[in-house]
């Protein structure tokens, strides 16, 4: 766990930056609500609701952030009012829960700012029970939340908005599904559900915490799709959950709510959240865990006791996580991942066809814009392959093939790369072997997909991966020399060979990747390894015995 967070690449040191500046902007946050005069729960209420502005919303472009942002009070100031007014009405309050949970879930269908903001509207009921607000307390705590977001809003936008140098975030459309078929209703289904069972549960554990159960629910459906990515983020969760509690023990219960080094603790916390969320779901949650317990320290209500109870329901909360997405509508890791690789695929379809069509002198082609959709489609299959490849996984041998399959599309990424920046140089020209070759791999593209040829700019889903094993009859053989060689790098006969694409060295070489010296060789090598990893791939993503990658 620390090499996958202290040692993964941090391009452009982006994390560096996301997590200094919410140091920067909580901070920022409950200073103004102290100067303002509120009590502490109101700046802890202000405080979380910084930090949820600067880390859910994730939209793709700054308007649209800065959008989202000032929509964060509409939905949070009336649950608010809502968890407030029901707070001596059980049955109600539990109720109005579950429906907030429900439509928070559902409106993932409508892209990350919908994600914002139901998440948002999930916390900020979460956080009414936390605190045990009652409708008197109303005024200040939303002038807490007020004054955090404008905060905040105020350091992300105009203090330091590192994103307007960047090019917007890359966001794939959500398949067009309708019904229980969309992917986001079975889950409002699966996340009610599992919350109710861990409502119920964890009501029998404590009358006062129970709300923990469901918070260790609702975040377990965070970002996960199918039911294998859920199981392991369980896991995850009750890892972090364990090792922040054994950390409790050490630091939080012995500083019994001190405040300046308990301040200072909040700040670790806070910037591990930020820093680690993207590389490891169990550090993350190693420092929410104990982001807690420093705030209960705050309140004057921690104790050994108090960590056994968190451990207990968050235990219950992964418990109901884990029935709800086996028993209720559950969505397959197959499904999903299937649905990931065939879009990967495609796009790699696309990106050929926009720098063959680029080489053939069309000035409006450019591949760049799907080489870097094709980088974020690999992100989503190798979060969906997860579960197959991690280390607790029995199932050995489907392992090894989701680590080949793995393998494969980044070669076919690494090929794509090299042939777009053929394509970028102004002095490539048009050879027929080109137009061959490319061919070669759109038809080896749509045998992987059972699909056919719908134009270079179509990225759209076949339900299922069709039997590929046909591949190497149905695609032209290419030429082979006696001792095939895959080109490592640039050389006096190859200006813009692979390397080109690599700044950072060589890449690895692809074992039988055959070539031949073509009068246009860079980008002819560069279509030959891709046709040669796509027929590759149609052994693991079918097994001999017809069986999926993934299983059912």
């Amino acid at each position: 766990m620390l090499k996958r967070v202290f040692v993964a690449p941090d391009p452009g040191r982006a994390r560096l930056r996301f997590a200094v500046r919410a140091v920067l902007g909580i901070t920022a946050a409950v200073v103004v609500c102290g100067a303002a005069g509120l009590p502490l729960a109101a700046a802890v209420t202000g405080g979380l609701a910084a930090l949820l502005a600067l880390f859910t919303v994730t939209d793709a472009t700054v308007r649209g952030q800065a959008l989202t942002s000032a929509l964060l009070p509409c939905v949070g100031l009336p649950v608010l009012a809502a968890a407030a007014e029901l707070h001596d009405q059980p049955v109600a309050r539990d109720l109005t829960f579950l429906a907030v949970i429900g439509a928070g879930v559902y409106a993932r269908r409508w892209g990350p700012r919908g994600h914002s903001l139901g998440v948002f509207a999930f916390m900020t009921f979460f956080v009414a029970q936390f605190l045990h607000a009652t409708t008197d307390q109303l005024p200040e705590l939303y002038a807490a939340v007020l004054l955090s977001l404008l905060t905040a809003a105020t350091v992300r936008f105009g203090l330091w908005c590192y994103e307007r140098r960047l090019p917007p975030a890359l966001v794939p459309a959500p398949p067009a599904d309708t019904g229980l078929a969309r992917v986001t209703t079975r889950q409002a289904i699966q996340a009610t559900a599992g919350a109710g069972f861990a409502l119920v549960v964890g009501q029998l554990l404590s009358g006062q915490r129970w709300y923990w159960a469901v918070g260790a629910t609702w975040w377990i459906f965070v970002n996960t799709t199918s039911r294998g990515e859920t199981l392991v983020r369980g896991f995850r969760r009750v890892l972090g959950t364990v090792i922040g509690i054994g950390l409790g023990l050490l630091l939080a219960v012995p500083l019994d709510g001190a405040a300046l080094p308990t301040a200072a603790l909040l700040a670790v916390c806070v910037f591990g959240i930020f820093y680690t969320a993207a590389v490891s779901y169990t550090w993350m949650m190693l420092c929410v865990t104990l982001l807690a317990e420093l705030l209960y320290g705050l309140l004057g209500v921690l104790d050994p006791a108090l960590l056994a109870l968190r451990f207990a329901e968050t235990g219950v909360g992964a418990l109901g996580a884990v029935l709800a997405v086996l028993f209720v509508l559950p969505i397959t890791t197959h499904t999903v991942t299937d649905a990931w690789i065939q879009r990967a695929l495609r796009c790699v379809h696309a990106c050929t066809a926009e720098a063959a069509a680029r080489l053939a002198g069309d000035a409006h082609a450019d591949p760049a814009p799907r080489v870097a959709e094709l980088e974020h489609l690999l992100g989503r299959v190798r979060l969906s392959v997860a579960p197959l490849v991690h280390p607790l996984n029995p199932m050995l041998r489907r392992k090894r093939r989701a680590r080949r399959v793995l393998a494969l599309l980044d070669d076919c990424a690494r090929e794509i790369r090299g042939l777009a920046a053929v394509a970028a140089d102004p002095a490539a020209s048009h050879d027929t072997r080109l137009t061959t070759a490319c061919r070669r791999v759109e038809t080896a593209v749509e045998a992987l997909t059972g699909g056919s040829g719908h134009g270079r700019r179509d990225d759209r889903v076949p339900p299922t991966v069709r039997d590929a094993t046909g591949l190497a009859a149905r695609t032209p053989a290419a030429p082979r020399p006696a001792a095939p060689v895959h080109p490592q790098g640039p050389g006096p006969a190859h200006p813009h060979g692979p390397a080109s694409a690599h700044p950072h060295g060589p890449a690895p070489a692809q074992p039988q990747a055959p070539t031949v010296a073509y009068p246009h060789g860079p980008a002819l090598a560069h279509l030959h390894g891709l046709e040669h990893a796509l027929a590759e791939l149609a052994s693991p993503l079918r097994a001999p015995s017809g069986s999926p990658l993934v299983g059912a």
